[in-house]
Order: C-alpha cells, then sequence, then structure tokens
C-alpha cells in the first residue's frame, strides 16, 4: 500500500484535521508567493491535493468544512461592498450597469455560438453562454492588497459582478424550467418581479433595519461582529428563496449597510476573520472540486471543444472590459485589470453546472452532458488560475497609472 492509498484509508482525528487545515492557510499562501503564485492559485492547488481527489484527508463528506467555505464566499462579497467608496460608486452606478450589460452579453453570445458549432441544442447552446456569462471575484484581495480596491475601476467591477451573476442566472432559470416543462411565461415573470423586489428591499429596507440595530448594539463590539454576520446571512438566505445566488445578497448587504459600520472597529476585525480564516478555507474547498484525472482525460479527448470553450471566456470577458475601459478613458492597467477580475468561472459557475447536469427533460435527456460538465471543471481550474495570476501582475500598475485619471483616489 502506497502512502497515498494509507493516507485515505485512515480517518484522521477532528484535530489533526483542523490543525492541517491550518497550516495550508497560513503556509501555502507564503511559499506560493515566494515561488512567483497568487496565494489564491496555492490554495486551490492544495485543495487538488488533500482533497477528495487527491489524499482525501477531508474525506467525502465533510459538512462543516463545506458550510465555513460557504460562509467564506459570502464574505468574500460582504466585504466588497464594505469596502466600496459609497460616493464614488453612486457616480459610477451607471459605468457598473454598462460593463455588467456588456460582461453578461458579449460572452452570453460566444458561449452559446461555441455550443451551436459543436452540436447542442439551442436550449442548452444559450446555457453554456450563460455559464460563460458570470464570475466570480477571486483575486479581490489581490487588488485589496495592492490598495486598488477603492479605484472607479474595481468599483465598477464589483458592481458589474452583480448584475452579471442576476442577469446570467436568470437566463439559465428561464432555460431549466423551459427545458423540463416547455416555455413557461408566468414563470419568467415571476423570476424578474422577484429580483425587482429583491434589490430595493435590502438597498432600502434592510439598510435601515441594519442601521438602526446596529446602533443600538454600537457600545458592545461583540454584538455589533454577531449582528454583522446575521445581516449578511440574511440577506444571502434571502437571495437563494428567490433563486439568486448567496454571493449576491451579501454583496447588496454590504452595500445597504456600508455607512452604518465605517471606521467601526468590528468591521476591520470582521474583513480580518474573513481574510485570514474563511475565504482562505473557500479557496482551498472549491479545489476540492476539481479531479486532476478527470482533467486530463477531457483535454485529451475533447481538447478542441475545452480550447473554444475557454477562448470564447476569454475573448468575451476581455472585449467587454477593453471597449468599456476604452470608453470611460480608463488607462491600459486598470482595462487589464477589469478583466483579469471577470475571469475566474468558480461560484456561480459550478453551482450552475451541477444543476444543468441534473436537469432532465421529459425523454430524461441532460441538459448538459458529461462531455460538457467535465470540460466545465477544466475551464473552472484554468480560469481560477489564470485570473489571480494576471491580476497579481497587472494590479500594481494601477497605483500610478490610474493616479490621474480623473475621478480617481490618488
Amino acid at each position: 500500500m502506497d502512502i497515498v492509498e494509507f493516507i485515505r484509508s485512515h480517518t484522521l482525528p477532528s484535530l489533526v484535521k483542523f490543525a492541517l487545515g491550518m497550516m495550508v492557510i497560513y503556509g501555502v499562501p507564503l511559499l506560493s508567493r515566494r515561488v512567483g503564485l497568487p496565494g489564491i492559485v496555492g490554495l486551490l492547488l492544495s485543495g487538488i491535493v488533500i482533497g477528495p481527489h487527491g489524499l482525501g484527508i477531508f474525506g467525502q463528506q465533510r459538512p462543516t468544512v463545506d458550510f465555513l467555505a460557504d460562509l467564506g464566499k459570502l464574505l468574500l462579497m460582504f466585504a466588497a461592498g464594505l469596502e466600496i467608496d459609497l460616493a464614488q460608486f453612486r457616480q459610477a452606478q451607471g459605468k457598473s450597469i454598462t460593463f455588467g450589460l456588456m460582461t453578461t452579453g458579449v460572452p452570453l453570445v460566444l458561449g452559446t455560438t461555441v455550443g451551436l458549432v459543436f452540436g447542442y441544442g439551442t436550449i442548452a447552446s444559450i446555457v453554456i453562454g450563460s455559464l460563460l456569462a458570470s464570475h466570480t471575484l477571486l483575486a479581490l484581495p489581490v487588488v485589496a492588497r495592492y490598495g486598488a480596491h477603492r479605484r472607479e475601476p474595481i468599483i465598477i467591477t464589483v458592481g458589474a459582478t452583480v448584475l452579471s451573476d442576476t442577469l446570467s442566472l436568470v437566463v439559465f432559470a428561464v432555460c431549466v424550467s423551459t427545458y423540463e416543462s416547455g416555455f413557461s411565461v408566468a414563470a419568467v415573470t415571476k423570476q424578474l418581479v422577484e429580483i425587482a423586489v429583491f434589490v430595493p428591499f435590502v438597498l432600502l429596507v434592510l439598510s435601515r433595519l441594519g442601521a438602526c440595530a446596529l446602533k443600538k448594539v454600537e457600545a458592545e463590539e461583540a454584538a455589533y461582529f454577531a449582528l454583522m454576520f446575521g445581516i449578511m446571512a440574511m440577506a444571502g438566505v434571502l437571495a437563494q428563496l428567490i433563486n439568486l445566488p448567496g454571493i449576491v445578497g451579501a454583496f447588496l448587504a454590504g452595500l445597504a449597510v456600508n455607512a452604518s459600520v465605517h471606521d467601526r472597529p468590528a468591521k476591520e476585525k470582521l474583513e480580518f476573520f474573513g481574510n485570514s480564516f474563511f475565504i482562505p478555507i473557500f479557496f482551498c474547498v472549491t479545489g476540492f472540486l476539481i479531479d486532476p484525472v478527470v482533467l486530463v482525460q477531457t483535454l485529451m479527448g475533447n481538447f478542441t471543444l475545452a480550447a473554444a470553450i475557454i477562448v470564447a471566456l476569454i475573448a468575451g470577458k476581455w472585449i467587454a472590459a477593453e471597449m468599456v475601459g476604452r470608453t470611460f478613458k480608463y488607462p491600459a492597467a486598470a482595462r487589464l485589470t477589469m478583466w483579469s477580475l471577470t475571469l475566474p468561472q468558480v461560484a456561480a459557475t459550478l453551482a450552475a453546472t451541477l444543476v444543468a447536469f441534473n436537469t432532465f427533460d421529459p425523454l430524461r435527456q441532460r441538459l448538459i452532458d458529461h462531455r460538457m460538465f467535465n470540460v466545465v471543471l477544466v475551464l473552472v481550474l484554468t480560469t481560477a488560475t489564470l485570473g489571480p495570476v494576471l491580476t497579481e501582475r497587472f494590479a500594481p500598475r494601477m497605483r500610478a497609472d490610474c493616479s490621474a485619471n480623473k475621478g480617481e483616489n490618488t
């Protein structure tokens, strides 16, 4: 029995698993930077090694770890909402909408075209396009580390993420319901009405209720800290109730209480806690989903399809960032950073892919087949690695290049 089989066949005590997890969270980012890789990439790769397709240290069923990763995903977007300069965000709302529409629409069209060219049906092809339309801001901590997270190009990119995830999932939801039981105007109308009610509710109603509750416990830092967690979780749950990803609700919740928690010590501690514990767990657990053997087999057997999907995603996100960036006269470093931030396909893409794979028509045909499912996994690993690496390269240039841009912080 080799060492891998020995480790996989033995269940480690819970405290040993915890200690190993803490060693990974602390040590891997440091080692990654020493060899020129972003810490995020190191955590993703370490997730492959220690995950169920590698050493299997945490086992096949790991509800606690998965829950902590879900919290990390929510905290990533909640913190993004808290960090936004509201005055600048209000000024850039139109730009966020513009970029959101572009970074959703262009990859959607290109992905749908690829699906049709490779023989998929119309609904399946649109689903493939919708999977490319969303993105996960994996490299946002990289931008924050270089002090560029308050610059306008980053602010509109974060805002565009909410619109992108929402639009892509609306398209996806319509396709799923149509594939299962035929097109329904009532179902589409219901989804759109729910979104139209949800967003103002979080930004207006929840913001006032949250501000009032936070003010009452502002003298109790522990209660303040716990209440912020609760507000984030509530918004995430409400988003999921209307078939939107929890990250959309978490980001909107961060915006909603942004002004109330500004410069509060509990806010800084929440961000520290998230960045040092929950968010690294999210990155690591994302690596658990990737089977390196399947990736190699997919690349060998369906290389042309995988390459076409990856090129469609990279080109689509680049076209959107380049067109919007040039329209708003952002320097090259800002445009490239916007592009690299929108490359990673992780949270919403994985969730939607799993749903599509398990969706059947009345004849028991899958919405997307095994081939496309594995291709999406290749896409996830490729973009989750490429996005942070490129962000690590482009973000430092923004400090110099963006300082002369009108409306930017210096």
